[in-house]
């Protein structure tokens, strides 16, 4: 038999059985039907709304070391979401934390060591020098907390503002000692 042959005659047939059973042919056109309409009525009771997209700052593996890891926990505990890209996105960099003295430290040894044959320079080198003396004497005297800060860092400002801490207090806490073989 011929393909068109057996899609006449298999039409003919599911067009015999639909007219025999009425009420079953009116269930399957009735039913998505109504599905169709709930879900119309529902988009027309609920319109969207925008909502921009979300970013999220990156979080460390435990792989990627301890101190980024441990940086990925404590400093974005509360996860805010970011209309715009944060700088972890770009492929190859751990941790958002280029700020704290430690990650400067490393930065500067690697720029140094890396490009040692191109840039000799002796400010670099005194820079490096300067935070690995202040690493050594870590007796907690010469280390204070303000030194773990970059420039014009809000954390004075947060602690003044939103603890409503007085400034006198923070200026105490900005000046206090640290120790880093306790830390």
């Amino acid at each position: 038999m011929a393909f068109w042959t057996q899609l006449g005659l298999l039409l003919w047939k599911n067009f015999t059985y639909r007219r025999r059973q009425t009420f079953q042919l009116l269930i399957e056109v009735a039913w998505p039907l109504f599905i169709f309409f709930i879900l119309i009525s529902v988009r027309l009771s609920y319109p969207p709304y925008e909502q921009h997209e979300c970013h999220f700052p990156n979080k460390a593996m435990p792989s990627a070391g301890t101190l980024p890891w441990i940086q990925g926990i404590i400093c974005n505990a509360n996860n805010p979401c970011f209309r715009y890209p944060t700088p972890g996105e770009s492929p190859g960099i751990v941790g958002n934390f280029n700020a704290s003295i430690v990650s400067r430290l490393f930065s500067d040894a690697r720029r140094l060591l890396l490009y040692s044959q191109q840039d000799t320079s002796i400010k670099d080198v005194q820079k490096v020098l300067g935070k690995l003396r202040k690493l050594g004497n870590s007796s907690g005297i010469d280390l204070k907390l303000r030194d773990f800060l970059i420039d014009n860092e809000t954390f004075s400002d947060f602690l003044h503002h939103n603890v409503s801490m007085p400034s006198s207090a923070v200026e105490e806490l900005m000046d206090a000692g640290v120790n880093l073989q306790r830390v």
